[in-house]
């Protein structure tokens, strides 16, 4: 099967791969698209650890081809999301405690175990969340990761209805992030982006208020004009995105990390402490949350912009990604 797998020279071949037959508890899914997502330069460019030799890919939306006989969560011809939370182990404290990503022994498509960016992928059944009726597959890969990770960070903000919240990167992640948190959480939205592009895109989507930080200072406008949002979410990665939102937020407002810059941030522990500032790292979402993720977007709350490419251009894409010159998220199309 044609498969994108990285090269020891944080590059991406696309190669004829052989895939295993399937194990007890598995599925063999027919990938029909494949999102890309940062997470995926992020491995082939070796930043967590030499994956050479890995099919990347955990934005996966599949049919399943063949299941294990002792599988009953998943039949033949079912639709399904190969995600980054692959596995658990099922047993001990986050399994069973509703924290499922956090879990000490967690598998992750495309890292740890390979992935969908391939015309076939094996899943372990009980973690393959299906896709709702009526809900586009294309546009469903990107709520598998980039819509599930924001939808979840926007929970752990804690923002209700009619509240403020500022979100740092408008891009894959962030155009999600807005239309959660515009249409499912009925709040009031900054969009923050240094690509002017973006924040058009943010203000056609709904945004109540778009800032270019190149232009003008976000924590001051958001300090003067609203009193400082309630919350923050940062997808963008950059250091300099993550230490605005500490400071664009009012007293007993919620920062949430999602974005992964190689830098740490900076937090005056004062501020911290005197205006009761939280500051919360949101790591993807569980089943339960890529169900509910999955579910808003079959209802048309939520609408993924999404391009479709060839599995050859996925070094192109990756080159594209780094220079920041396109708006949704592209999706590797098994087809073309």
């Amino acid at each position: 099967m044609k498969a994108a797998v990285v090269t020891s020279d944080k590059r991406v071949e696309v190669k004829d791969k052989t895939i295993r037959p399937i194990r007890s508890g598995e599925a063999l899914v027919d990938v029909e698209f494949c999102g890309v997502c940062h997470t995926d330069l992020h491995v082939k460019n070796a930043d967590y650890g030499d994956k050479t030799g890995v099919t990347l890919g955990h934005e996966g939306i599949g049919v399943v081809r063949e299941v294990a006989d002792d599988v009953s969560s998943l039949k033949v011809g079912d639709r399904v999301s190969i995600a980054w939370f692959f596995e658990g182990c099922g047993h001990y404290e986050y399994c069973i405690s509703g924290r499922e990503t956090l879990c000490r022994e967690v598998k992750n498509a495309g890292y740890t175990v390979d992935g969908a960016m391939a015309e076939q992928c094996i899943v372990t059944a009980d973690y393959a969340v299906k896709v709702p009726d009526g809900l586009d597959p294309a546009a469903a890969s990107s709520v598998t990761c980039a819509g599930v990770t924001t939808y979840k960070a926007i929970k752990e903000a804690k923002i209700k209805p009619g509240q403020w919240i500022a979100i740092y990167g408008l891009g894959g992640l962030g155009n999600l992030a807005l239309q959660y948190a515009k249409n499912v959480f009925n709040a009031k939205v900054i969009a923050v982006d240094i690509n002017d592009s973006q924040l058009e895109l943010a203000r056609e989507m709904g945004a109540d208020m778009v800032i270019n930080p190149k232009k003008d200072k976000p924590e001051d406008m958001m300090q003067d004009k609203i009193g400082g949002a309630h919350a923050a979410v940062v997808t963008a990665v950059a250091k300099s995105a993550f230490n605005s939102a500490i400071d664009c937020v009012r007293a007993g407002g919620v920062v949430v990390a999602v974005g992964l810059p190689p830098e740490a941030m900076d937090l005056s522990i004062p501020r911290l402490v005197l205006n009761g500032i939280e500051v919360i790292g949101s790591l993807v979402g569980t089943r339960e949350d890529l169900r509910e993720a999955f579910a808003f977007a079959a209802e048309g709350r939520v609408i993924p912009k999404v391009e479709k490419r060839p599995i050859e251009d996925i070094n192109a894409i990756f080159d594209e990604m780094q220079a920041g010159s396109f708006t949704g998220r592209m999706v590797i199309d098994m087809d073309l």
